[in-house]
């Protein structure tokens, strides 16, 4: 049966048929887009050096924005070819709202609202909005989706572990304004700014502008430091774990047989 335009288009800008030719150059030019968008971003912030090159990043910009509501508009009008989003208007509302459509939407909005006479002192903020061009890569980088995939799976684990953290950094940042608060008032006044400590140490960043003085202060911060290492060495061994279930779940590339051109591990499955 011949495929309608809209299954046509669908196919062309779904990630999952990016194995496909003409799909992939398309996934392809994406991310390229996608990439040159976030460097302009950046380079824009160099206001000394890129000053000169403003009309040809905003050029740029509106070409990128025009692409990116032509694909916002083709993936809301071909989405009922998803099975739970067939239903013409429900369906398409429920997809505007999926994380990755709204990822899409603030994407491209800072460029229409000053069109629309917004005071320009919010526009500068909204300028930031554009670095969510950014994570509009995990549509089509399979490895950011695995990333997604890992984090998805676990989810418990890891807030498990933030869990934690968190109640470690509440103990210590207690523990050690309660010990240092008399000989440096000024350092640890509170609870809540001996966190500042509390988080620089269990990360192991320690900037020093903070620090104990008093033996059993040091004596505190020197277990504290050594459990942030072994703190934030759990979700690295988690997100590891998952990233090789993961990997033993991809199903195998096809070996195709010269002879009869089937696939020889379905034959053998058989």
């Amino acid at each position: 049966m011949q495929k309608t335009i809209k299954k046509q288009v669908f196919e062309f800008i779904d990630p999952s048929h990016a194995t496909a030719g003409v799909s992939r150059v398309f996934n392809i030019s994406m991310l390229v887009l996608i990439s040159l968008n976030v460097l302009v971003v950046i380079l824009e912030t160099e206001v000394k050096l890129f000053s000169h090159y403003r009309r040809l990043f905003l050029t740029f910009d509106a070409f990128s924005v025009t692409i990116f509501t032509i694909e916002y508009i083709l993936r809301l009008w071909t989405c009922t070819e998803i099975p739970k989003y067939q239903s013409p208007v429900s369906g398409r509302l429920r997809y505007s709202l999926s994380p990755m459509m709204l990822i899409d939407l603030v994407s491209i909005l800072p460029f229409f609202i000053p069109v629309l006479g917004v005071d320009l002192r919010i526009i500068r903020a909204l300028r930031l909005f554009r670095l969510f061009r950014l994570l509009k890569m995990g549509r089509y980088s399979q490895s950011l989706t695995k990333l997604g995939n890992v984090i998805k799976s676990k989810k418990e684990e890891l807030s498990i572990t933030l869990f934690a953290g968190l109640i470690l950094l509440i103990i210590a940042s207690s523990l050690m304004y309660f010990i240092e608060h008399n000989t440096q008032p000024d350092a640890f006044p509170s609870i809540p700014s001996a966190m500042w400590w509390g988080a620089v140490t269990l990360t192991t960043v320690g900037y020093g502008d903070v620090y104990p003085k008093t033996v059993l202060g040091k004596i505190l911060a020197s277990i504290i430091a050594v459990l942030g290492i072994g703190l934030f060495a759990l979700p690295a061994g988690i997100i590891a774990s998952g990233f090789a279930a993961e990997l033993q779940n991809k199903p195998s590339e096809p070996v195709i047989c010269p002879h009869c051109g089937k696939d020889i591990n379905s034959q053998s499955a058989d």
